[in-house]
């Protein structure tokens, strides 16, 4: 018999999924990341990954103090879906695999891919905005 009373299972986990991932869902996983302060598994992931990051996403976050260079567009795994308490879609559709017993979100939020900065930074100030509310309902408190 497994002990399931682990801090690691204890610790909620949330996966964003958009199309490319390449700006929304790579901005959020950056704000839980950073709100969180490692207190959320975060999981970013896209049904049809991009080559890179979207480079004016990563500048809107870098001006909000948060780093994401390091990160690459994932491709979206059931495993992924499985392992996740939450999965926040962002613009896929029906591509996301449905478990039972999961959290769904759509976030309705405009795609910063072949935006400029101008309209960048809206969409990353309301997805912080969307994170923090999240970190509300997971009961864990916001680093600020």
């Amino acid at each position: 018999m497994t002990d399931q009373t682990t801090p690691q299972t204890d610790r909620p986990s949330v996966l964003f999924v958009c199309v490319h991932n390449a700006g929304r869902s790579q901005m959020a996983a950056g704000w839980l990341n950073h709100l969180s302060g490692g207190a959320v598994e975060v999981r970013s992931a896209g049904s049809m990954p991009a080559d890179q990051i979207n480079p004016v996403a990563v500048e809107a976050m870098l001006e909000a103090g948060v780093d994401i260079r390091a990160e690459q567009p994932k491709v979206l795994t059931t495993e992924a879906v499985q392992a996740s308490d939450v999965v926040i879609t962002m613009g896929c559709g029906d591509v996301c695999p449905i478990f039972p017993g999961k959290r769904y979100e759509d976030w309705k939020l405009d795609d910063p891919a072949g935006q400029g900065i101008d309209s960048v930074r809206p969409i990353r100030d309301e997805i912080r905005g969307r994170v923090e509310t999240l970190l509300d309902e997971l009961g864990v408190p916001a680093a600020r």
